[in-house]
């Protein structure tokens, strides 16, 4: 798991540094529009929106470490076509066919954390990948701004293709197996297509009926549907509002990781006394403070605690949501239903970058930021009684 994590640490910075610097290059030297802007991170989710329960089903059928290494080396070489894509269509083609990679990557990682780790462990392992996460999450954006200022965008892109092919060599030097093989029931009576629609099918049953675990997937799509109606508006917001460069629009975003990584010592006291489903509903209350601050004070001060409150309420949205997903989720079924879970929260965010970039348009960012505080905390308040009037699910056997 130490190696997994270093892989992790590598990997996600040189990706955080290439599509931060797709952001700045499109928003300061393209001066893009904010729709444009927006369909660069529409590019980056779709696929895995629309490919997460498909790729949920390969995962519970491949062997985990050659996913896991090959679609690095496929990465690295997609990544590579960006230091020669000139034009905004080009580089949306190239990032959505980084994303549909990083579907089959990410839920044979979410994989390899439940059958490594102790049940007791989880909220542990998955803080520390969290951390990795939004620790480059504070160093590259910063250092994107700085590097594309300076050196310009090409070598962001290439320290991108260097970081996946050190996580395809981390993962490679170890040994990873997986908790249950599969059953032979799986394989028995059915031709290919019929057996994909039947395991997708098995992980979305479950996590329709299981109540906590239903509650924090609709919890994540919700929050991250909030985040991507002004995550992409920030570099505008910068640009227009605040009258700031692309070096303060990387101090901005990088304060997102920042209070994301903050929020872990908290997150972990507060989990010795509160069920990870109510920290979930107090973490989508802090979206929508970070989200009213932002909106209500066009300072550079004040837009710096706002993404910094943010960090801290999407890590306290997150990690128990994950958590409590791999804790209560049966090993056969772990990769569909994580795979189906980020599906969904890609299908969110997508959807709020979409109305975000019609919605800036037509009533301008700030107002927007409002909009989406006022919906961060309708959604505590209705989750708060959905899970009130629900009955427990009883844990799954592990």
């Amino acid at each position: 798991m130490r190696r997994v994590w270093f892989a992790q640490i590598i990997s996600v910075f040189g990706d955080f540094l290439a599509l931060f610097a797709v952001i700045s290059v499109v928003s300061f030297r393209m001066h893009g529009t904010p729709s444009q802007i927006t369909w660069v991170q529409i590019a980056y989710m779709a696929p895995i929106a629309v490919l997460g329960p498909l790729s949920g089903v390969l995962v519970d059928r491949w062997p985990l470490k050659p996913t896991l290494v090959i679609s690095d080396l496929l990465r690295a070489a997609l990544a590579g076509l960006l230091v020669f894509s000139g034009s905004l269509w080009q580089i949306y083609l190239v990032l959505a066919a980084i994303s549909c990679v990083s579907s089959v990557f990410a839920p044979a990682q979410t994989v390899t954390i439940r059958s490594h780790v102790p049940r007791e462990g989880l909220l542990s392992a998955n803080s520390l990948m969290q951390m990795a996460f939004m620790g480059m999450r504070i160093v590259g954006p910063a250092m994107a701004g700085a590097l594309v200022a300076t050196f310009g965008a090409t070598l962001c892109y290439s320290v991108d293709v260097v970081s996946f092919l050190g996580s395809a060599a981390l993962i490679g030097s170890v040994g990873i197996r997986r908790a249950v093989e599969r059953s032979a029931k799986a394989d028995s009576g059915q031709g290919p297509v019929a057996k994909l629609a039947t395991e997708m099918l098995e992980g979305m049953r479950f996590i329709a009926g299981h109540h906590s675990v239903s509650f924090v997937v609709a919890a994540m799509t919700a929050g991250f549907f909030i985040v991507g109606c002004f995550g992409p508006l920030i570099a505008i917001y910068v640009r227009d509002w605040l009258h700031g460069s692309p070096a303060l629009f990387g101090l901005v975003s990088a304060m997102i990781g920042t209070g994301w990584i903050c929020g872990m010592p908290l997150l972990r006291a507060a989990s010795r006394r509160m069920e990870n489903t109510s920290t979930v509903l107090l973490g989508l209350v802090g979206v929508g403070v970070g989200a009213l601050l932002l909106g209500s004070l066009a300072y550079p001060a004040a837009s710096i605690l706002a993404t910094f409150t943010l960090g801290i309420a999407v890590s306290a949205v997150m990690v128990p949501a994950q958590t409590l997903l791999q804790q209560e989720t049966p090993p056969a079924l772990i990769g569909r239903v994580s795979s189906t879970s980020m599906s969904a929260v890609f299908l969110g965010q997508v959807l709020g970058l979409v109305l975000s970039g019609v919605l800036a348009d037509l009533i301008g960012v700030r107002l927007v930021f409002l909009v989406c505080a006022g919906v961060a905390f309708a959604l505590a308040a209705s989750g708060r009684l959905f899970l009130a009037t629900s009955p427990r699910s009883a844990p799954a056997e592990v």
